[in-house]
C-alpha cells in the first residue's frame, strides 16, 4: 500500500518578522535608544544566530504542533542561544556588559510575538482564504490511505469531500457514508457540489476509458486533478522515481547506497580504511607469511574465485590455512568441522578470522568492501540461487569482510536450509537497511561480538 508522508516545512513567514520584532524591541528596552553601528552589528548576530538555531529545529517539524512542544523546543533553542552568548561574551569582553540583557528579553518575547503572529496568520487565512475540496476517485485500500495521510497533513482549508465508486467489484475500504457518487453520475456530483481537485486513487484496478472518463468530467468542470501511482504495492519500499529523457521510469531496486554521496561516501571510507590497516598490519602480515611457510610446505596465500557485485568473478586473498586446498577457480568441496586438511596454524587463524585480512587489498582495489555480504564460490552460488528467494538481489552491492549476518551468528557452512535462509536475509535486510552507522556497528560487533566466532572451524 503507497504510503504518502504528511507534509512538513517551515514557516519561515512566521520566523522571520517575529525575530526581528523581538530583536527590535529587546534593543529598545536595553540601549539608550541611539544605536550605534555596533548596537547594530549585535543585532543582526544575534538575530541571525537565533534564526539558525530556530530554522534547525523547526524546518522537519509540523505547522500546528501544540503548544507545549513549542515551549519545549523553544526552551531548548534558548538555552543553545545562551551557551553561544557565553561564548561570543569569553571571546570578546568588551562587547556584551551592556547588552547582555538581550539574552533575557529574546526568549521572553519571541514565544509570545511567534504565537501572536501565527493566530493572525490563521485568522486571516480563515475569512479571506475559502476552503479546498478534494474528492478521491476509489474506495478501496489506497483510496483510504490517500484520505488518511491527507487529513493528517491538516493543511488550512483543505477538506475531503467524500470517495468515487470507480468499478463494481473494488473491494471498499472506506465507510459507505462517506461514498458520495460513483463514476456514472460523476460528472452529476461535480455539477451539484464544489470541488477543487479530484485524487484518482485506484491505481491498477482503473481501464484507460474509465480514467479519461474522469479527466473528461473534470476538464468539463474547470478541475485539477491528481493520478496517485501505487509503485509500494507492487515494487515495495525500495524504488525511485528517475527520468530517461521526457520518460518517467522506476528504479525497482533502489537501495540506500545507491545515492551519491552514500555510495562517495562508502567508498572513501573503504579506500581510506584499508589503505590504514594494510599499512598498520604489514609487520603482522610479514609474520604470518613467515608462521605459514614453516608450519607447512605451500604457497603463503589462497586466492580462490569468488563472485561479486553484478555476479562478476574476482580473485579473493586469503592466507593458506590447509595443507591442500579446493581448486581456486571450480572447486566445490566445502571446509568441514575437524576438517584433516586444515594445518595446526591454519585452525587457529580461521578460529580469529586472521585468514580473511588479505582481503583489505581487495578492497583497495575495488572488488570488495570492508562491510557487506561475504563472497560466495560459484557452485554455492548458483544452489542458493536456485533454492532462496531474492538471493541474487545481495550482488548489487560489494561483497565483504565481514557483514551482519557473520555478526549475527550466521558464519560458516551452509548444509542446513536454515542456514542458507538465514544468511540471505541478513544479507538483504543489511543492503536495504544500509547507513554509514551500521557498517561502524557490524565493524565493531566483528571485533568484540561473540557470535562471530560461532560458527568458525
Amino acid at each position: 500500500m503507497i504510503t504518502l508522508k504528511p507534509k512538513q516545512t517551515f514557516n519561515l513567514n512566521g520566523l522571520v518578522p517575529a525575530l526581528l520584532l523581538t530583536s527590535l524591541i529587546s534593543f529598545y528596552f536595553v540601549s539608550n535608544k541611539n544605536f550605534s553601528s555596533l548596537d547594530w552589528l549585535v543585532l543582526l548576530f544575534f538575530t541571525f544566530c537565533w534564526f539558525l538555531i530556530r530554522y534547525f529545529q523547526e524546518k522537519n517539524s509540523q505547522l500546528d504542533k501544540e503548544l507545549k512542544k513549542q515551549i519545549s523546543d523553544h526552551v531548548k533553542g534558548y538555552l543553545t542561544f545562551l551557551v553561544l552568548v557565553c561564548l561570543t561574551y569569553f571571546i570578546f569582553p568588551g562587547l556584551m556588559p551592556k547588552r547582555g540583557s538581550v539574552v533575557i528579553l529574546f526568549p521572553v518575547m519571541a514565544i509570545a510575538i511567534n504565537q501572536f503572529l501565527f493566530k493572525l496568520a490563521s485568522v486571516i487565512r480563515k475569512n479571506y482564504f475559502r476552503t479546498k475540496y478534494t474528492l478521491v476517485a476509489g474506495v478501496g485500500a489506497v483510496a483510504k490511505n490517500v484520505g488518511e495521510q491527507l487529513l493528517a497533513q491538516r493543511v488550512p482549508g483543505r477538506k475531503i469531500k467524500g470517495f468515487v465508486h470507480c468499478r463494481k467489484h473494488e473491494e471498499c475500504a472506506v465507510s459507505q457514508d462517506r461514498v458520495v457518487s460513483d463514476l456514472k453520475n460523476i460528472n452529476q456530483y461535480l455539477r451539484d457540489n464544489p470541488i477543487d481537485e479530484i485524487v484518482i486513487a485506484s491505481p491498477g484496478k482503473l481501464t484507460a476509458p474509465e480514467i479519461k472518463n474522469i479527466l473528461s468530467a473534470a476538464d468539463f468542470h474547470g478541475i485539477r486533478v491528481k493520478y496517485i501511482l501505487d509503485y509500494q504495492e507492487i515494487f515495495g519500499r525500495n524504488y525511485k522515481i528517475t527520468r530517461y529523457g521526457h520518460i518517467d521510469a522506476v528504479n525497482v531496486r533502489q537501495l540506500p547506497v545507491d545515492g551519491r554521496i552514500s555510495s562517495i561516501a562508502k567508498e572513501s571510507f573503504d579506500k581510506i580504511f584499508s589503505g590504514l590497516m594494510l599499512i598498520f598490519l604489514f609487520p603482522l602480515f610479514c609474520v604470518l607469511a613467515i608462521m605459514i611457510k614453516l608450519d607447512s610446505p605451500g604457497p603463503v596465500f589462497y586466492c580462490p574465485m569468488r563472485i561479486g557485485r553484478s555476479g562478476k568473478p574476482f580473485k579473493c586473498y586469503k592466507f593458506r590455512t590447509m595443507h591442500e586446498n579446493d581448486t581456486a577457480a571450480g572447486g566445490t568441496l566445502s571446509t568441514k568441522k575437524n576438517d584433516p586438511r586444515i594445518t595446526h596454524l591454519g585452525r587457529f587463524l580461521r578460529k580469529y578470522s586472521l585468514d580473511e585480512l588479505p582481503q583489505f587489498i581487495n578492497v583497495f582495489f575495488g572488488n570488495m568492501s570492508v562491510v557487506g555480504p561475504r563472497p560466495h564460490r560459484r557452485f554455492l552460488n548458483i544452489q542458493l540461487q536456485e533454492s532462496e528467494y531474492k538471493y541474487m538481489v545481495r550482488h548489487y552491492v560489494k561483497p565483504g569482510i565481514t557483514g551482519w549476518a557473520q555478526v549475527n551468528g550466521w558464519r560458516g557452512p551452509t548444509d542446513t536450509q536454515e542456514q542458507k535462509r538465514q544468511r540471505t536475509l541478513h544479507d538483504l535486510w543489511y543492503i536495504e537497511n544500509w547507513t554509514m552507522w551500521l557498517d561502524l556497528k557490524i565493524l565493531f560487533l566483528t571485533l568484540f561480538s561473540k557470535k562471530v566466532h560461532s560458527g568458525a572451524f
